[in-house]
């Protein structure tokens, strides 16, 4: 079976403060991160025994995850692994780089998010500059709000141009047609984030082929349907995997609506869905 998961652990400690995000300003205690590194451990080698699946796993922490060592060192392994066609994390990139000496190149892929105002710019650059030097598959993207327009800009001109620089809508934000000009001159792809997605009824992805794990193996069809579908490691999931409409009447963030069999974007991002790397190479306006 291939089977994409995308994983989401206690993990919700940050080590920026951004204030668009509800998230960043927490923080772990050591006891919690233990534990967070007792589930990621378990995860790992649950997907190492299970030859008999072909998979993919996009990692989705609450906080950072590669400033903890376990994964970074949980990524690598996973890499290295034949029947992974794919594992990625979201990450802001304030980690360092030299672990990726120990990760299979054709397997791992990082989704990068820069954040004015919580790193210099030089220095965030200079970590995709290293990842492309490792020929390491990633993409790099900005959240859209207008103080953010001008790093957005420099970014393009300034990261090779092979990567895909993407634009995510600003919750709450509403973008006139003007505004929403200037940041699908940078990501042709920004009106797929303009808008919600209505999703109600509508064919999905989520529940056949892809699931949302959680730290204690509790699977759901996504992370934005509360509903269960069984545990990952006693298995009881597998019956549960089947074909199935949107139960929610929108979905506004894109490792939902991705899977959205109404929208082209398995076309569009095919052999980079989880890294949110368009096929084909950079997109023109």
């Amino acid at each position: 079976m291939e089977l994409t998961l995308l994983y989401r652990g206690p993990l919700a400690s940050c080590d920026y403060d951004c204030p668009y995000c509800p998230f960043a300003k927490r923080r772990d205690a050591p006891a919690q991160l233990r534990h967070d590194r007792a589930c990621l451990e378990r995860f790992a080698d649950w997907a190492e025994a299970a030859t008999g699946d072909e998979l993919s796993l996009l990692f989705t922490p609450w906080g950072e995850g590669l400033v903890r060592s376990w994964y970074r060192t949980t990524l690598a392994r996973l890499s290295r692994l034949p029947h992974l066609r794919r594992v990625a994390i979201q990450t802001n990139l304030s980690c360092r780089t030299d672990w990726l000496a120990d990760a299979d190149p054709d397997t791992l892929a990082l989704w990068c998010t820069f954040h004015p105002g919580q790193t210099p710019y030089d220095r965030f650059l200079g970590k995709c500059r290293e990842l492309a030097e490792a020929g390491v598959r990633f993409s790099v993207g900005v959240v859209g709000l207008p103080e953010h327009l001008a790093a957005a800009r420099r970014l393009r001109t300034e990261l090779p141009e092979h990567v895909y620089l993407w634009i995510n809508a600003a919750e709450g934000h509403t973008y006139t047609d003007e505004e929403a000009a200037r940041w699908t001159a940078l990501d042709p792809l920004f009106p797929y984030s303009r808008h919600p997605h209505r999703s109600a009824g509508l064919p999905c992805r989520t529940g056949a082929s892809v699931v949302s794990v959680d730290g204690e193996g509790t699977v759901r069809r996504c992370h934005f349907v509360p509903g269960t579908l069984g545990n990952l490691y006693d298995g009881s999931y597998r019956t549960a995997l089947r074909p199935r409409p949107c139960p929610l009447a929108v979905c506004d963030c894109h490792i939902g609506y991705v899977h959205l069999e109404s929208l082209p974007l398995y076309d569009v991002f095919a052999g980079g869905v989880l890294e949110r790397i368009p096929a084909g190479g950079p997109l023109s306006p």
